[in-house]
C-alpha cells in the first residue's frame, strides 16, 4: 500500500538532488529515498524524474510513499561495560562502549544504548521518535565515550537545542596515522553521503556544512595523537575529514587506514574515543563536564605506538 504526497519545493531545498530532497522532506533513509525514485514512484511538476535531478524551488513535487511497517519495539537487553557516570533527575551520562549503536534501526541487531538503559531499570524521555526516545546525539557503533541520553522531557528539548545551537562542547581524542601539518588545524568540508557507497560518506560539494577543529597532543614516529573539537556533528566526521587530510584514524579501514598497522596493533575498529562532554545542565544552566578514559583496546594500541617510538613496530 502507498500513499501520495504532494509538495511545493520549499526554498531552503532549492537545487538540491531529488533523492536528497525526498529524504529531507519525508524523513526516509538516503537509499529509501533513492529506491523510491528509482521505481518511479516521484516526478516534479508532472514528470517522473532521475533521482540526480536537481529540484527547483516551487516545482511540485509528487511522491507515493510506502505505508510505515509498524516494527515491534526490540525487548531491552543488558549491554556488558555501559557504565553510567551521572544520572539525576534530568539526564543520565553513560560511557558507551565499541560494537554498541546509540539507538534500535532498521538492520543493526546488536545492542544498544537505551536498550542497556531500559533493561536496567532507567527511565528515559518519551520525546522523540518510537525508536530514538531520549536520543539527543549519538556516536557511531565504532567509537566509544561519553554519550547523555534524556530523562526528563524538558531536558530533552533543551539539550536538543543546545545540540544543535552548538554550545555542547565535544572532545574527543583520536590516534591518527602519520604526523598532520599544521600540527593544529581546523577541517572546514562539507560532508555527504560517498557518492559510490552507501555506508560511508565523504567531503563533497554541496554537502552539509562540516567544521572539525584538531590539536596534537603528541607525536610518535607512527602516529600522532590529537585532541578534536567538533563545531558540527555530521556522521563519521572525524573519521572523513581526518581521511581527508590523508591522516586516517588508526584501524580506521573503513577510510583508507593501514590494515597492517591495525594488525600489529590489534585493533578491530578506529582509534576514536569521546574523552570530555561539557554543557549547560537543563535543570539550572550550571556547566557540567564529565571525562573517560581510553578503554582496553585503544590504549593498549596507544602503549604500543609509543613503546616502538625508537624503532619499528
Amino acid at each position: 500500500m502507498t500513499q501520495s504526497r504532494s509538495v511545493p519545493v520549499p526554498e531552503g531545498l532549492d537545487g538540491m538532488r531529488l533523492d536528497a530532497a525526498i529524504s529531507r522532506l519525508f524523513g526516509l533513509s538516503r537509499t529509501a529515498a533513492a529506491d523510491l525514485v528509482g521505481a518511479g514512484l516521484a516526478s516534479l511538476d508532472g514528470q517522473v524524474s532521475i533521482k540526480s535531478e536537481r529540484v527547483t524551488a516551487g516545482a511540485v513535487l509528487e511522491v507515493d510513499l510506502p505505508e510505515p511497517a509498524r516494527e515491534a519495539r526490540p525487548d531491552p537487553v543488558p549491554v556488558d561495560g555501559l557504565v553510567v557516570v551521572h544520572e539525576d533527575a534530568d539526564l543520565i551520562v553513560v560511557d558507551k562502549p565499541v560494537g554498541v549503536a546509540a539507538h534500535p534501526s532498521p538492520g543493526w541487531e546488536g545492542p544498544t544504548v537505551i536498550g542497556g538503559l531500559t533493561a536496567a531499570g532507567h527511565r528515559v524521555s518519551t520525546s522523540g521518535a518510537e525508536e530514538r526516545q531520549g536520543i539527543v546525539h549519538r556516536l557511531d557503533v565504532g567509537t566509544s565515550g561519553l554519550m547523555v541520553v534524556a530523562k526528563s522531557e524538558r531536558a530533552y528539548t533543551v539539550l536538543k537545542d543546545a545540540f544543535r545551537e552548538r554550545t555542547v562542547d565535544k572532545r574527543y581524542h583520536a590516534l591518527v596515522q602519520g604526523h598532520p601539518d599544521p600540527l593544529s588545524g581546523t577541517v572546514d568540508a562539507p560532508i555527504d553521503r560517498h557518492p559510490s557507497s552507501a555506508y560511508r560518506f565523504a567531503v563533497v560539494a554541496g554537502g552539509r556544512e562540516s567544521v572539525t577543529h584538531y590539536e596534537t597532543i603528541e607525536a610518535f614516529r607512527h602516529a600522532t595523537l590529537i585532541e578534536v573539537h567538533l563545531e558540527t556533528g555530521r556522521t563519521h566526521q572525524i573519521r572523513v575529514h581526518m581521511s581527508a587530510l590523508r591522516h586516517p584514524c588508526v584501524g580506521d579501514v573503513t577510510y583508507g587506514a593501514d590494515p597492517t598497522l591495525s594488525k600489529k596493533l590489534k585493533l578491530e575498529r578506529q582509534w576514536l574515543h569521546a574523552v570530555r562532554l561539557s554543557f549547560a545542565h537543563p535543570d539550572d544552566g550550571s556547566w557540567v563536564s564529565f571525562e573517560s578514559s581510553y578503554p582496553a583496546d585503544l590504549q593498549y594500541a596507544l602503549d604500543r605506538v609509543a613503546e616502538a617510538d625508537g624503532g619499528r613496530l
